[in-house]
């Protein structure tokens, strides 16, 4: 975020803007990148809720005028830049409560089912990203005919929703996280739908067979108009047939409103001694090195927990059997990211039930970090409160080291350890 002084020091006339060398300082420029990712994360979830019919003006206006407040020359002042932060928090909680509205009205109140994951014989096209109503105008394109559409990634969750499971040509779910999807996509012998982000630019071996809609698009793939899907219809009718390999089922559906309903037997459980502690491990995944943390601590935590998991990061926990508790399983799935307003709602439906703030809640949150969307999130969680959250697997690289002491001083804003159960006995031991 360079000031246009830093031309007149270029020319010889000198830096009087005060703000540091160069005509910068590190602090503010980290948090008006902080502000700016967390507005892309912000804007993706208000866009999948518009085209659910939900909007607010107040959220308009708020983006127009942070993104306002980044510009060269207008904020130079940490404090104010640091409210702004949380005010995008704020906002950012109303933009996933509009969403989760959205998601309900339109296809119904989400409930537990079996999901079957592979294929079965015959075409099939797979749907991967976020956006619901995607999946919707494609099952409703394919209807009468034999095609089978399966979810990938984020998808997943789609299943939990009546109007969307009860479609005759939503078969089940193919695949892993979006970072595996060059395997993926690979295997799949029919055409890729992406939707939203995380869409990897193909390799020239299935490039041809990747479609994308709006403002999705990868060079070697097919941009789709409107939502009009007949060219990736005719496509999967041209392509090979899958083969009938179902590997595994998996149960998803966990959302706030199934917990919420079970909110008073979860809380006598916890007053009988019955539930030690709460788990929130998920969040936005990455493919380097060090994300085994997250499975290893899951892994780790004990038999009279709940686990509640969302995002791309439940890919490294899933694959584990945790048993179950109460007659629920252990490991609780919420949803996409897009459900983080969920996990948010039940842990402020539980503080008001035992009477206390969600800090005093037998609580931990240990969360992938990775993109935009986290950002928003995080910022969430933060602009209401929440303390003690661990993010990793390491810091954001925008975030100096100033900024982040602000945020474990203020929020007491943790970086995950090396070692998973020495960390997970800390939280433990907690009160």
């Amino acid at each position: 975020m360079y000031c246009n002084q830093c031309e007149q020091a270029a020319q010889g006339i000198g830096c009087n803007s005060g703000i540091g060398v160069c005509g910068k300082d590190a602090d503010v420029q980290s948090l008006q990148e902080l502000i700016l990712y967390g507005l892309k994360g912000m804007a993706a979830y208000a866009s999948h809720a518009r085209r659910l019919g939900q909007s607010d003006p107040d959220v308009s206006a708020f983006i127009e005028d942070a993104l306002f407040s980044t510009m060269t020359n207008v904020n130079f002042d940490l404090g104010s830049l640091f409210d702004i932060a949380m005010e995008l928090g704020r906002m950012n909680f109303r933009v996933m409560e509009m969403l989760d509205a959205g998601h309900i009205e339109r296809f119904g109140k989400p409930s537990p089912t079996t999901v079957a994951e592979g294929t079965r014989s015959g075409p099939g096209i797979l749907i991967t990203g976020h956006d619901l109503v995607d999946l919707a105008d494609l099952l409703d394109q394919v209807k009468g005919t034999d095609i089978k559409v399966y979810t990938h990634g984020e998808m997943l969750p789609a299943h939990m929703y009546p109007k969307l499971r009860e479609h005759p040509n939503l078969a089940g779910h193919f695949g892993g996280a979006w970072q595996e999807q060059r395997t993926d996509f690979r295997v799949f012998t029919g055409p890729v739908v992406a939707t939203t982000n995380c869409i990897l630019i193909p390799p020239a071996v299935y490039a041809d067979r990747i479609f994308t809609t709006r403002y999705t698009a990868v060079p070697g793939g097919t941009r789709l108009k409107g939502n009009d899907f007949g060219p990736l219809i005719k496509k999967a009718l041209a392509c090979d047939e899958l083969p009938d390999n179902i590997e595994r089922t998996s149960t998803v559906g966990f959302h706030r409103t199934v917990l919420l309903d079970a909110a008073a037997t979860i809380v006598q459980a916890v007053k009988d001694g019955k539930i030690s502690r709460f788990f929130v491990i998920g969040g936005c995944d990455g493919a380097e090195r060090g994300r085994n943390y997250f499975s290893d601590y899951a892994q780790a935590t004990p038999p009279d927990s709940f686990i509640m998991t969302l995002g791309c990061g439940k890919y490294r926990i899933r694959n584990y059997d945790y048993g179950t508790l109460l007659g629920l399983p252990r490991l609780l799935d919420m949803g996409q990211c897009n459900d983080a307003y969920g996990a948010i709602a039940v842990a402020l439906a539980l503080a008001k039930a035992f009477n206390c703030g969600v800090n005093d809640l037998p609580l931990t949150m240990v969360i992938s970090w990775f993109e935009q969307k986290a950002v928003a999130v995080l910022l969430t969680l933060l602009s209401l409160g929440v303390k003690g959250i661990t993010i990793g697997p390491k810091p954001p690289a925008f975030i100096t080291g100033n900024v982040f002491k602000v945020l474990q001083d203020k929020f007491d804003l943790k970086l995950t350890g090396a070692n998973p159960k020495a960390d997970l006995a800390a939280a433990m031991a907690k009160k």
